[in-house]
């Protein structure tokens, strides 16, 4: 007999949604386990032995998938957009477009975006406890101060708490614009734009080349590739 898991840990392994959507799918009552609807988060399932369906759809247990995809400038991530814009997943084949994102990169940002059908490895990428690092390649108006890297390491405040780099590495400056690269370990909403922002520097380009691990590499504009069997095993 396998060991029974929590529900939405099952669906997130299965590659359903992520753990707090596969909550939400239970409590809306989407769930059922052995044709019996479950609204409860407490419920553990049995893997080998436990049917579980999704409105009807029986779910089985997927192959741990992940793909890294070099997301262009122009496209949201997000699974649609009221407005008709182009998404991430009209850059996936079919059989890929199951997958969730780990992490969102801002509409004009490009780079390095992580899916994956492996709810639990993906919740430990996000998780803040775990300082998973992001690297970006930032290109910036204004010629760079001597005192701005040092600005940054220290923290800058911003509206929702102080945002902080863990390392910033100065590539060029001209007159007009700076060249740079930044570690950061969270993920917040447009976080390094507003933080160059903050210190006088606006964004003219910026790019996330490395997410944990895994770095970007070769993989062209709107292109994505399997990641490694070294890659996966580095993830956990």
């Amino acid at each position: 007999m396998a060991e029974p898991v929590r529900l939405q840990k099952f669906l997130a392994n299965a590659g359903v949604a992520s753990r707090r959507a596969a909550e939400q799918l239970i409590l809306d009552g989407h769930v059922s386990v052995n044709g019996r609807q479950v609204t409860e988060l407490g419920r553990k399932v049995d893997p080998a032995r436990d049917r579980v369906a999704v409105d009807g759809v029986d779910i089985k247990r997927a192959v741990p998938t992940w793909v890294v995809l070099n997301k262009p400038r122009g496209f949201l991530t997000s699974r649609g957009d009221p407005r008709g814009r182009r998404t991430i997943y009209d850059l996936l084949p079919k059989p890929l477009q199951s997958l969730f994102y780990v992490g969102r990169l801002d509409y004009d940002t490009e780079g390095l975006v992580l899916l994956t059908n492996d709810g639990d490895g993906a919740q430990r990428l996000q998780h803040p406890r775990h300082e998973v690092t992001r690297v970006y390649e930032a290109i910036v108006r204004g010629s760079l101060r001597e005192e701005t890297p040092r600005r940054l390491l220290r923290g800058v405040r911003l509206e929702d708490g102080l945002a902080r780099a863990k390392r910033v590495r100065v590539t060029s400056r001209s007159e007009t614009e700076s060249r740079l690269r930044l570690t950061l370990t969270e993920g917040r909403n447009r976080e390094v734009r507003r933080m160059l922002e903050a210190v006088g520097h606006p964004v003219v380009r910026l790019r996330r080349v490395e997410f944990g691990p895994v770095k970007l590499g070769g993989v062209k504009p709107g292109a994505w590739r399997y990641l490694t069997d070294e890659e996966i095993e580095a993830l956990k």
